[in-house]
């Protein structure tokens, strides 16, 4: 398990003095940066290969509330890969300093071809390196059939 730590600062509180949304998703998302950089998926590779990771959904669960000051600790474990690399869900954890759970997210999510915009199978290199990522206990091998579980799809204003 991967594990970051915040401390939570006046711009990460909202109206009702606690750790607004949005920084509950910045946080997991500066996780999953620092976790993708430590196994070999920086900035830099995915943009030589012209790939970039895309979030389809954030299913976030609160539990209790956190406060100005306090220091965080976000976990990631993976939870779910496709075969070829191209789908991934991650769930992230929130404790206290006091190791108190505090919120839990699943992160379900694609590669992207930066150029053509259409989600993309992962190089060969990546997969490789992908397969040595550390699995959750209720790891999950992903299809695309896995993707679409909400049942939501995009209907336009006429």
């Amino acid at each position: 398990m991967y594990k970051k730590d915040f401390e939570i600062r006046w711009s990460d509180v909202d109206a009702n003095s606690h750790l607004a949304n949005s920084a509950y998703v910045n946080f997991m998302s500066h996780t999953r940066v620092g976790f993708l950089n430590e196994h070999g998926f920086s900035m830099k590779k995915l943009i030589e290969y012209g790939i970039g990771p895309v979030v389809f959904s954030e299913q976030i669960y609160y539990f209790k509330e956190s406060f100005l000051g306090q220091t965080l600790t976000v976990t990631l474990a993976v939870s779910g890969l496709s075969e070829d690399g191209m789908f991934f869900k991650f769930e992230h954890n929130f404790y206290n300093q006091k190791g108190k759970h505090l919120a839990t997210c699943d992160i379900l999510g694609a590669w992207i071809n930066l150029k053509t915009r259409r989600l993309t199978t992962l190089p060969e290199q990546l997969q490789v390196l992908i397969k040595t990522f550390p699995k959750s206990e209720n790891f999950k091998l992903l299809t695309k059939e896995d993707t679409r579980g909400s049942g939501k799809i995009p209907k336009d204003l006429d």
